[in-house]
């Protein structure tokens, strides 16, 4: 199950927060109620409270403080929306969801007045699911996680092949990203990066910047690595790596 987060509609009117940049996931904003429903939707296996009173769709409770929210899951995505949100006033337990229900069967009659063929059950909440905008919003937010699984894989990478001398090596979606660092005792270091498969250009120069030690422009093509030469579907890159950086890298494991 991916982290639950908020539609745009709910982010903006419910909980009155202004939108992020797309470097900033929504699913990680820090706000007591999305915590709660990251929390809440973490395991696909975790039993949760239905709210009963909308029968259009599965929607379920999130409650945490005074604030109450609403939860529908995207089955295709397994991804968690909360799409409306609230503040429990005091001296009433449940007038988020009250309110929720009228609002749904209100949507309902105005949906039955304006189409021929009128909707079944009481109640109609699809103008709270995520549309056309939150889908958009996502998939923009996808380079940043992107970018941010590489980084730790670089790293990881890196590291591992500092300590061995053997190159390390790691699958993404549609290629495969190997590192190998030669470092000698009173000798340069020397780091190859290795991509078999197709990338746009742009992620290769990402790929090569998140490097640990090394300068994004000081990086050359290679037509061989030290031990045998490029495959068809391989293109290569190296460059000298910070003994400094080298170091401190391998302190950290």
């Amino acid at each position: 199950m991916q982290p639950a987060r908020p539609t745009l509609r709910a982010l903006r009117d419910d909980l009155k927060l202004s939108l992020p940049s797309a470097r900033q996931p929504l699913d990680e904003l820090d706000h007591p109620l999305l915590v709660k429903a990251r929390e809440l939707f973490a395991e696909d296996k975790t039993g949760h409270e239905r709210i009963r009173a909308i029968d259009d769709e599965i929607l379920f409770k999130v409650k945490v403080q005074r604030w109450r929210g609403a939860v529908w899951t995207d089955k295709d995505l397994n991804l968690p929306w909360l799409v409306a949100a609230g503040q429990r006033e005091d001296g009433s337990m449940d007038d988020f969801y009250s309110a929720l229900e009228a609002n749904a069967k209100a949507a309902r009659a105005r949906y039955n007045t304006d189409h021929r063929q009128p909707l079944p059950g009481g109640t109609y909440v699809g103008h709270l699911l995520p549309g056309r905008d939150d889908h958009d919003r996502y998939q923009l937010e996808a380079g940043t996680r992107l970018v941010r699984q590489l980084s730790s894989a670089i790293r990881e990478l890196t590291r591992g092949s500092l300590h061995d001398g053997h190159e390390h090596a790691a699958d993404f979606a549609t290629f495969r990203l190997g590192i190998l660092v030669r470092a000698e005792d009173g000798h340069e270091t020397y780091v190859a990066v290795r991509i078999t498969g197709s990338v746009p250009e742009d992620l290769t120069a990402v790929v090569l910047r998140h490097v640990p030690g090394c300068e994004p422009a000081d990086w050359y093509p290679e037509y061989a690595l030290p031990s045998r030469s490029l495959l068809p579907a391989e293109q290569a890159w190296s460059t000298l790596m910070d003994p400094k950086a080298a170091a401190e890298l391998l302190n950290e494991g």
